[in-house]
């Protein structure tokens, strides 16, 4: 009833928010992109998006198209494969992730990629954005899935998000005024969100101290929630007990960025089935590069 090729045209535009850049993921015409979704939107009776000339939006029937869509595709990819015969993809994938990932987005990532690829090991090193990125270079990992900071260049962005001020959920919470030393929960050099705090911090002109410092997630979690002072975080991969906690005295800390990145000589196939997982887990943000990250 609904076409394969509709149901990628239409996971790019829910993924991405955008036409254009669903277009340019998949290497085709803007035009043929929106022929697609019309098409599918046909055959299922119903509006999946809400247009108009400045935003994308899905619809309550589009949310739920989309988590069949990728049910749908997943069951047409694993048909296809089972078909196929040339041989199933082996190897061992020495993969780094990024500790914000560990509990939110990489069980369904590695789920996704080992029902696709069964016969490949998998070799996990979870740290600091910043190391998985000197890992890399020292060739002790094939493939990271971390952050960079936004307006970087490195490594295919998967998607962007907001970094937020997370605290304890306690409305009664307070982080005094403007001249006050912030306490902060911070990872340890070379963490990516802990670097934007401190500039954002600076160029405000606001004072700040280290109140506590983990290379743990789960570590930092426990501080803040105990409310030793204010954690800088991803704001879709909010924490139990954290919540976004917004002053006029506290600077925005700006974007961070999601990506793949992987060395030049690593396995292809490895890395495009690692890709192919993470985009195929369902993951909202927005992909806006296509191909093999660099």
């Amino acid at each position: 009833m609904y076409d394969p090729v509709h149901l990628r045209s239409f996971l790019a535009v829910a993924q991405t928010l955008s036409f254009t850049r669903a277009a340019g993921r998949l290497e085709l015409r803007q035009s043929t992109v929106s022929q697609h979704v019309r098409r599918l939107e046909a055959a299922a009776g119903r509006p999946l998006f809400l247009r108009d000339t400045h935003s994308v939006q899905l619809t309550p029937d589009g949310e739920a198209m989309a988590g069949f869509a990728r049910e749908i595709l997943d069951v047409h990819d694993r048909a296809e494969r089972h078909f196929r015969t040339t041989d199933a993809v082996r190897g061992t994938l020495r993969l780094g992730v990024s500790e914000d990932l560990i509990s939110t987005h990489l069980p369904e990532v590695l789920q996704v990629f080992r029902r696709r690829n069964p016969l490949v090991d998998v070799e996990l090193t979870v740290a600091l954005s910043g190391t998985l990125h000197q890992l890399l270079d020292g060739r002790d990992l094939d493939l990271v899935f971390a952050k960079r900071l936004a307006g970087q260049t490195r490594g295919q962005l998967m998607w962007r998000d907001q970094v937020a001020w997370l605290g304890a959920t306690d409305p009664s919470a307070s982080w005094g005024g403007a001249g006050d030393a912030l306490p902060l929960v911070v990872y340890p050099p070379p963490s990516i969100t802990r670097a934007q705090a401190l500039a954002a911090l600076s160029r405000a002109g606001r004072p700040w101290r280290i109140a506590c410092t983990s290379g743990s997630l789960g570590g930092l979690v426990a501080a803040a929630r105990a409310g030793l002072g204010l954690l800088p975080h991803s704001a879709q991969l909010i924490p139990p007990g954290l919540s976004v906690v917004t002053s006029a005295q506290l600077p925005p800390l700006g974007e961070v960025e999601f990506i793949l990145l992987s060395r030049p000589d690593a396995d292809p196939t490895l890395v495009d089935a690692l890709g192919e997982a993470v985009l195929a887990a369902g993951h909202r943000r927005v992909p806006v590069t296509a191909g093999r990250p660099a």
